[in-house]
Order: C-alpha cells, then structure tokens, then sequence
C-alpha cells in the first residue's frame, strides 16, 4: 500500500522549476554512471597490453564494477532513503572519480579489481540509485514525463562517452585518458550532488511496510519478467553482430545495429513519459514488455541486414520504454515510502541476469554450432517474461 505522506521543510513544490533541477541532475548522474560503465569496452585492448593481462582478466574487471554495482544497489537505495540524496551522491562522486584517476596508476592487474572494480561499482551504485528514486517524489502531473527525461541519460551516456574516450584513447593513451575522464565525471556528480535534496513531500514507510512490499506476489513477478527479459536483451548484444556478419554485414554495420538499439531506447525513454502521464503505466509497462518478446521473432526470421535492423529498432523501442516506466511502476503499485531500497533490491535483477544470460546463451551456441536455437531461447525467454506481469494489476492486495 502507498506509504503515509507528510510535508518536508524545503518550499519548493511538485512540478517546480526545482522540480525539472532535480530530473536534469538524474539525467547527468545516469549520464556519467553508464557513460562511464560502458565505456570499459574501448579499454580492454590498451589495458591488455601495457598490463601484459590476458584478455579474460582485463575482461572480468568490467563484471566486478557490474556486480558491485547491481548488488551493492540495496544498500545504496537504503541509505538514500535513510540520510538523504545529497550525502549519498557526494561519496558516490567521490568513489567514482578517485577509482577511474587510481585506474589510471596501476601497474598490476589485481589492482584494478579494486581501483575499477570495486570503487567505480560502489560510487555509480551510490551516485545513481539515490538520484532516480527521488525523481518520482518532485512529481504530481508530469511525474511520467520526468522520469522518461531521467531514464533517457543512461542511453546518452551509453552513445556519447564510449566514443569520446576512444577517441582521447587514440590521442593520448589510455592512462590520461581515463584520468580526465576520471576528473570530469567526478566534477559532473559533484554538481548533482549539490542539486538534489529531498523531495517536497517526504514518504514515510516503515520497514515492515518494505518486507510486505518485497515478498508480495506482484514485487516477484516483477522481478522474475525483469531477469528473463534481459536476460533475453543480453542475448541480442552479445549476439547479434556476430550473427549479421554470419549475413555477410561488416564488422561495422554489424556493431552500428546495437548502436540502433541504443538509440531507439532512448527515443522510448524520452517519448512514454509524455504518454504515461496521460495513459495507464501499468498497460504501457505490459506493452513495452510484450514488444521485446514480438521484436525477436523478427530476428528468427531475418535473412538480410536489413530485416535485422527492423529487429534493432523495436527491441530498442520496447527495451527504452520498459527501463523508463521502473520507477512510476514500482511507485503506482507500492508507493513512495523506501523507494530508494526498493529500485536497488530490484536492480539486482539485471545483475542476475547478466551472470545466468550470457552463459546460457553461451553454451546454446556451443552445443547448437549456430544462432537459431540460442535466438529461440531468448524467444522464449522474453515470452515467459510477458506471461510474468499479466497477472500485475494496481491495487491487487499484496
């Protein structure tokens, strides 16, 4: 049930200028955090070779900022809720600055699952999760339209930095390199941190309140679609250059169709907003899920670039969609009291996906020689994710 309200001391109000101050900082924090997180891929050739690492060392720092990210997010939505954003952020800023500047410094691989690994992971946890939940709290009318412009920064950073820093990469070297990016991103959260604060009305939510929350069949079958529809979207990008090269694409029109993706989410964050503050997120929610699962049976049956690119698109739509309505969802069916707690315990999703998706899909293609059955498996996948929320409605007694 919604948490019980009560007034907080600043004066600002839903819907103010303050209001669109606090969305536009979420939107540099989702920024940074996956700009920053995505970007690992342009530095594992470099690092691999002034390390003299092997490929999979190099590789597995990327999983260990990834895992601390995705499962240290209840701790960093717990204290959110607890001592406020602005503290929260500020470590965040902090951790993440200083652990891409000491990255730049190591000379030992082992180094970097700390300097990388562990504070780039802990400061995006702390930086991000805080930010989002309180976005929600600062809306009334364009809560929808709010969130979709927050969720809408994670794509652009994913678009925006990993190329920057390959290009500072080829001029510079990736030591200087990954230390300015170091510097800038910090500075950029540091500046979030400064923007944000509480909400003007302030959720109270008790944790027993929580637990009912967590254990309910409507938060579970959330979070069982969320893991089997990644996992399902970590199959088209792990995937789905290889098998249009298989068609006879380049490598690079093979890499541009994630890009497509990419791109395509980001026009889903930014345009439902508008539409689910005027139609039913619960419905939108539904959609966008059931999308993804239609968009893969375009891939099964794609024979030329250019059915995969109808494929790139809609997967891109549906993923955009559904990542931008989280937050409204979890709020229109549980309120704004822990919201912090709440987006980090349901994150852990994607962590859960991340580790069981690539290595299901692995030993698909292993054993099968091909991308046929590995493409039926994420079918299937995305499919049972729908089947999952159908039964989600507002209201339902939890």
């Amino acid at each position: 049930m919604p948490a019980r309200s009560i007034p907080a001391a600043t004066g600002s109000l839903p819907d103010s200028a303050r209001a669109w101050v606090i969305a536009g900082a979420a939107f540099v924090t989702g920024f940074v955090v996956f700009g920053v997180i995505y970007s690992f891929g342009v530095l594992i050739g470099p690092m691999t070779a002034d390390l003299g690492a092997g490929s999979a060392g190099t590789s597995a720092l990327f999983s260990a900022a990834g895992l601390a990210f995705y499962m240290i997010g209840p701790v960093a939505g717990h204290l959110g809720d607890r001592f406020g954003p602005r503290i929260m952020v500020a470590i965040g800023a902090a951790l993440l600055g200083l652990g891409l500047v000491t990255t730049a410094l190591i000379d030992r691989l082992w180094i970097g699952y700390l300097t990388y690994g562990l504070l780039v992971g802990l400061g995006a946890a702390f930086a991000y999760l805080p930010t989002l939940a309180i976005v929600g709290g600062w809306f009334e009318r364009h809560r929808g339209t709010a969130l979709g412009v927050a969720a809408a920064g994670t794509g652009c950073g994913m678009m925006v930095l990993p190329p920057l820093t390959a290009a500072l990469i080829e001029r510079f070297g990736w030591r200087p390199s990954v230390a300015a990016v170091g510097i800038v991103c910090g500075l950029l959260l540091a500046g979030c941190a400064v923007a944000v604060r509480a909400p003007p009305v302030r959720p109270t939510g008790g944790t027993r309140a929580l637990i009912r929350s967590l254990l309910s069949p409507v938060f579970v079958m959330m979070y069982m679609s969320w893991v089997l529809a990644t996992i399902a979207l970590f199959v088209a990008f792990i995937f789905l250059p290889p098998f249009a090269e298989g068609l006879g694409a380049s490598q690079t029109a093979a890499s541009a169709l994630l890009s497509i993706v990419g791109g395509m989410s980001i026009l889903g964050r930014l345009g439902i907003g508008m539409a689910s503050d005027r139609l039913g997120i619960v419905g939108l929610f539904k959609a966008a899920v059931f999308v993804m699962a239609v968009s893969y049976v375009a891939w099964l049956s794609s024979t030329t670039y250019q059915g995969l690119v109808w494929f790139a698109v809609i997967l891109g739509l549906g993923y955009g969609v559904r990542i931008a309505l989280v937050p409204g969802m979890l709020i229109a069916l549980f309120g704004l009291g822990n919201l912090g707690t709440m987006l980090g315990v349901f994150f852990t999703a994607t962590g859960v996906a991340s580790v069981l998706g690539p290595i299901a899909a692995g030993v698909i293609v292993d054993i099968s020689g091909g991308y046929e059955w590995v493409i039926i498996f994420a079918l299937a996948m995305a499919a049972i994710g729908f089947l999952a929320i159908l039964p989600v409605r507002i209201g339902r007694p939890e």
